[in-house]
């Protein structure tokens, strides 16, 4: 390692993959231009991931429910919440998931050039997604627009820019709510209308909070991981014939994890420090904000090899994090991901990558666009 650490790095216009492979070459913590420390190596990220004690979530000034609380009322929040994210709760839904998948992947014209993060990830979690929830399908497009744009906040990371994205979004969800007031229906979104915690039902502000952690967030996220899977699939053949040829789903799922972990979209989140600490012999005094890296952290060489290999890397596969604070999430994010692999392959029979692909860069992580073509169907 050498001596200096950078504390004014700019990831401005950046491969978030290609800057941190760099830095974390010569560093496993650095500061960037916002005063943030970034920790960059898998045993960094996991020393503050499991440590709510000393690096708490309660850093944005905006309610977070769950992900911004600590302590017994993040355990209460998520003894409640994921009670909704079960296996058992998932799996009537899987149905609908696979038609979506199914019709989408059956719309695609042989020979025809398709974008596999808009017109393909977007459009399956949009779709998904409000089947989960109970969200009517005339929102579609007015979702699909906000994932859209929410990217392009993001990624300009201009501050009212991202807060009008924000307000756009939490406008739609209590338009999904006002109706259920007086007609609740059996959809999830009327069950969580009607559940609470600390002995009271949730507020306004609780439920928006909820629904956007669950919808916000899975959304563009859900869009950038078909895009990361359709382009290493295009250029994986070997693993793409071997999936063709019918694997189980626990297989399939540690494949797409494996792949997530090595262009992994989930970026980063941050955490406050509550008293000084010390991380890879960096002083970090109370009250800073650091910056979890997991894109950088699944990428450590110390920690992982340079073979691609499911199984060997399971365990320390940090693309839904790890620790209390572990993306509640992850089962429905799984499930709709195998769901879609399995018929987009199914409906298929060969497919390659088009012409300019696109990655993302900072703060966004993944591809911008990755045009794909179906050269035979099933």
């Amino acid at each position: 390692m050498t001596e200096h650490m950078p504390d004014d790095l700019d990831p401005t216009g950046h491969d978030l993959r290609e800057l941190t492979d760099e830095l974390r070459a010569g560093h496993r913590v650095v500061r960037n231009v916002r005063g943030e420390w970034v920790l960059l190596g898998h045993a960094e990220v996991v020393q503050a991931a499991v440590d709510p004690a000393r690096f708490s979530s309660g850093v944005s000034a905006h309610l977070q429910v769950p992900n911004g609380l600590d302590g017994a009322l993040h355990t209460e929040a998520r003894e409640v919440l994921d009670r909704y994210l079960t296996p058992e709760a998932l799996a009537p839904f899987e149905p609908a998931f696979r038609r979506i998948a199914r019709d989408l992947v059956a719309s695609l014209r042989s020979g025809a050039e398709v974008e596999a993060v808009g017109d393909l990830g977007a459009v399956f979690a949009v779709r998904a997604q409000s089947a989960w929830l109970g969200w009517p399908a005339s929102l579609e497009q007015r979702l699909l627009d906000w994932v859209v744009a929410n990217h392009a906040a993001t990624r300009s990371g201009e501050r009212p820019r991202m807060a009008a994205v924000a307000e756009d979004f939490d406008a739609i969800i209590r338009e999904v709510l006002e109706p259920r007031r007086e007609r609740p229906t059996d959809d999830v979104t009327s069950v969580l209308m009607a559940d609470g915690w600390q002995g009271r039902p949730f507020s306004d502000e609780e439920l928006v909070s909820i629904l956007r952690n669950w919808t916000g967030g899975d959304l563009g996220s859900i869009a950038l991981c078909v895009g990361v899977i359709a382009w290493h699939l295009a250029l994986d053949r070997e693993l793409t014939a071997r999936l063709r040829s019918g694997v189980s789903d626990a297989e399939l799922d540690a494949v797409i994890d494996e792949i997530l972990r090595v262009d992994d979209p989930f970026t980063s989140n941050r955490r406050r420090t509550t008293c000084p600490v010390k991380v890879a012999g960096v002083e970090i005094p109370e009250g800073e904000v650091v910056k979890l890296h997991w894109t950088s952290a699944n990428r450590d060489e110390t920690r992982f090899g340079p073979v691609f290999d499911p199984a060997a890397h399971a365990a320390h596969n940090l693309v839904y994090g790890i620790g209390p604070h572990v993306c509640p999430g992850r089962g429905l994010a799984t499930m709709e991901l195998r769901v879609f692999v399995q018929e987009f392959l199914a409906g298929t029979s060969d497919f390659v990558l088009g012409a300019d692909a696109e990655r993302e860069v900072h703060p966004v992580g993944g591809f911008r666009r990755v045009p794909i073509v179906v050269t035979g169907r099933a």
